[in-house]
């Protein structure tokens, strides 16, 4: 028997004769067939988010619940695939309905139609359990999609096909306990329920992402959770173009989260133009978009963060490291709002639902490194990066706050920086990282002992730098002395030669960490070099005369395959600085 609205109020809908329901089951409203979600039930009445446009709808249109939460499709399809928040394949859209999506349409998420060879890699007869690879589908040229025993499935492979099927026709036949169980490729999960694995493990690998000021000073974990909050044009969707391109995950899911149309439509122009750095091939041949503008529903924004960690959860499953970026989780903290208003909960801080705090976690704490279900010693991971987009840029507002509380890195954009143009306007002063000393062995033996040594160099010439600041600010920079003003000529080349990353240069846009070890070498021998000669009374004013100077502050432009050009800056720079020992003009 179908339900009866009797209120409706923007994107929320009341509606009676609900008492068969459950929680967060997918409900149709109307002859429309709009497609909403129950988020609450009292007595017979549910209150339902509605995914689509409501204008129009009054009380007594029918509501009926379909009894199964918001799912998830995952099969072949999903890479190179442009969905919404609620996974409607955006391209499929268009071609069938035109450039706006009408109210009540209903496409397949996934291509029912299209055939995908599967490669068994099993074989009848052998036992198998829940995520098990059964078999693959090569999906793209980068990503081999691997096809998993579906949850609750455990026996023996009674039989299993090779050849071109579609993602609904059988594939194998396992024997289980209870009967024959046939497997297909597609597989269904509800996007509110994280995926089981096996066991969460402790982060100790930073995910490299080429970006200096990332991998040197605030590096991420894979499997790690990190925030990007930052004013506007202070580069945080540039920061996350950068980490999609370069980091070194095998899948990227991208959701823009109630973001400006025109930046989605950048995005989409942009990942099918980006070359994939490791094949060649365009970047979106291993990315996941989902696209839920601010002009679309709100409520959609709510289920499309859910959407995308679902996802990737499901190639974690495969043993891949996946990448996903959420921007921004304060457009879906907003949607949170407006929908707890509208149930007429207590508000929080600045009106956000109490429970804001614990939603933020929920979606965090499903990043992480895992042993896989299944046979075998299987590993894959989830790395989340979210994006903040706090009103006026003030940090101390409920949606920065609580993102903070969970999340391991953050790095705090600057408007100040970005004015400057110094990109990325990472600000050094109030970023951090949890997890550099979690990772100190893997530095140690793969990039070097010396790296962490380096980075805390760094870090403490940033900040006797700031001190002095406030010095020269009062009485000027010949107040200072020698020594102070090496530190302020060292501080200068790490921020403008070493911090300073261009996006848009083809050998500035990525830095490997062997070449990041380099660049820092090259910083800390001048510093330590030009010291022990300040104290041998040579002048400053000489030292940064010599030439060697703008050759360390071309470095960054050093072709990965030609760092032999460090040592020569090295071997010229000790032995001009000693020459100036020996010849020695006196510093007065």
């Amino acid at each position: 028997m179908a339900g009866k609205t009797v209120k409706v109020s923007g994107p929320l809908i009341v509606a009676e004769n609900m008492a068969d329901c459950k929680m967060y089951d997918v409900v149709q409203v109307s002859d429309l067939k709009l497609i909403g979600e129950i988020i609450e039930l009292r007595g017979d009445k549910a209150s339902i988010q509605v995914y689509e446009e409501t204008s129009g709808l009054g009380p007594g249109e029918d509501v009926v619940s379909t009894g199964e939460p918001l799912s998830a499709e995952l099969a072949p399809g999903l890479i190179t695939g442009i969905f919404d928040g609620i996974q409607r394949p955006l391209t499929s859209l268009y071609f069938k309905y035109g450039k706006r999506i009408s109210r009540g349409v209903s496409v397949d998420k996934l291509d029912r139609e299209k055939k995908w060879y599967f490669t068994p890699k099993v074989k009848a007869g052998d036992s198998v359990e829940t995520g098990d690879i059964l078999g693959v589908v090569q999906e793209t040229e980068i990503v081999e999609h691997r096809i998993l025993v579906p949850h609750g499935v455990k026996g023996t492979v009674a039989e299993i096909f090779e050849g071109e099927f579609t993602i609904e026709e059988t594939i194998a036949r396992i024997k289980t306990g209870n009967g024959i169980v046939p497997v297909c490729m597609l597989q269904k999960w509800p996007v509110r329920k994280g995926r089981p694995y096996r066991e969460k493990l402790s982060p100790e690998q930073p995910m490299v992402t080429g970006q200096r000021v990332i991998d040197t000073l605030f590096p991420i974990a894979r499997g790690g959770v990190a925030a990007v909050p930052g004013p506007f044009g202070s580069g945080k969707t540039v920061v996350q173009h950068q980490l999609a391109k370069w980091a070194d995950a095998d899948i990227i899911v991208y959701i823009g989260c109630g973001e400006r149309g025109n930046e989605m439509t950048d995005v989409l122009n942009e990942f099918p133009a980006l070359k994939d750095p490791k094949t060649g091939e365009p970047l979106m041949k291993r990315t996941v978009l989902i696209a839920n503008t601010s002009d679309m529903p709100v409520a959609a924004r709510e289920a499309s963060i859910y959407t995308g960690i679902t996802i990737a959860e499901y190639f974690r499953d495969m043993g891949y490291n996946v990448a996903i970026m959420a921007d921004s989780t304060s457009r879906w903290a907003e949607a949170l709002r407006e929908m707890s208003g509208r149930l007429e909960e207590m508000p929080g801080d600045e009106g956000y639902p109490a429970y804001l705090a614990s939603r933020l976690a929920e979606f965090y704490e499903r990043a992480g490194i895992v042993k896989l279900l299944g046979n075998g010693e299987r590993v894959g991971s989830v790395t989340a990066i979210g994006a903040v987009s706090p009103p006026g840029g003030d940090l101390s507002e409920p949606v920065s706050q609580a993102t903070l509380r969970i999340v391991k890195v953050f790095w705090g954009l600057s408007a100040s920086l970005a004015y400057k143009r110094h990109f990325p306007a990472i600000d050094w002063l109030i970023s951090y990282s949890l997890y550099a000393d979690k990772m100190k062995a893997w530095y140690d033996e793969k990039v070097g002992k010396g790296f962490l040594k380096y980075r805390q160099f760094v870090m403490t010439t940033l900040q006797e730098e700031a001190a002095l600041d406030e010095i020269v600010r009062l009485v000027g920079v010949d107040a200072l002395s020698s020594r102070d003003r090496l530190v302020m000529e060292t501080a200068k080349m790490i921020r403008e030669d070493y911090l300073h990353q261009n996006a848009f240069h083809e050998v500035d846009t990525f830095t490997s960490l062997h070449k990041q070890l380099l660049m820092l070498l090259l910083i800390y021998e001048f510093y330590t070099l030009s010291e022990e000669a300040i104290k041998n009374y040579v002048s400053l004013d000489d030292i940064l005369r010599q030439p060697f100077v703008e050759k360390i502050g071309r470095a960054k432009y050093i072709a990965e395959d030609d760092l032999e050009a460090f040592d020569a800056i090295i071997g010229e720079m000790s032995a001009r600085i000693k020459a100036l020992q020996q010849g020695g003009e006196q510093d007065v």
